[in-house]
């Protein structure tokens, strides 16, 4: 019973650790923020960030750990779908994608900042992301396109990311032309123009 009551203790101070952390980054960015900096934003003492996390970089690979899993909520949707060559399919996953990183901005930012900084960090997220990048190439592996589906995805979540940094909230245009270049991108587009009248005869 103690222990139980111990560990909803500790998940729940992880949990006010993490959304305090989300708040600084997004104030001072993550370079700037200290472990002092959101231990008083949580109202905890400074001591208890180091019972859940080694470091602050340890608490922004939780944080990624944690938008991983939302992702994988997505990708188990049933309006998703895995057939690149319709527009609707990538519509889904540029939707998807776009809105994770406007929910997320703080964290994906401080991602960014992490990565730039520290190599080891950079290539461990990047380990972590490795199976969402492996989702996005199969995907597009079944267009058949002209280039390597890998170097296509990475291409598929830079472009959306950055445009969602930069691009003003007007999120329905900037999801549809998205869609559309990305769908052309890949091949789809020209694929479908291609097989459309073979389809009505």
């Amino acid at each position: 019973m103690v222990t139980g009551i111990r560990r909803q203790q500790a998940a729940q101070t992880e949990a006010e650790l993490k959304a305090a952390a989300v708040r600084v980054f997004e104030r001072a960015g993550y370079l700037n923020a200290k472990i002092t900096d959101i231990t008083a934003e949580a109202g905890r003492a400074t001591g208890s960030f180091y019972k859940h996390f080694a470091g602050k970089e340890q608490l922004l690979e939780a944080l990624l750990q944690d938008l991983l899993a939302e992702g994988d909520e997505s990708a188990a949707s049933a309006e998703h779908s895995d057939d690149f060559r319709d527009r609707e399919a990538v519509r889904y996953h540029v939707a998807a994608y776009w809105n994770f990183y406007r929910r997320h901005r703080a964290v994906m930012d401080a991602l960014r900042q992490a990565a730039i900084v520290d190599e080891g960090f950079a290539e461990r997220s990047r380990q972590m992301m490795e199976p969402d990048l492996g989702h996005i190439a199969q995907h597009i592996a079944k267009v058949d396109p002209h280039g390597d589906p890998y170097v296509l995805a990475s291409i598929f979540t830079t472009l959306v990311s950055a445009f969602a940094a930069n691009h003003p909230p007007h999120d329905d245009e900037a999801i549809e032309t998205l869609t559309t270049f990305i769908h052309n991108g890949i091949g789809a587009g020209r694929q479908e123009t291609a097989t459309g009248p073979d389809e009505q005869t």
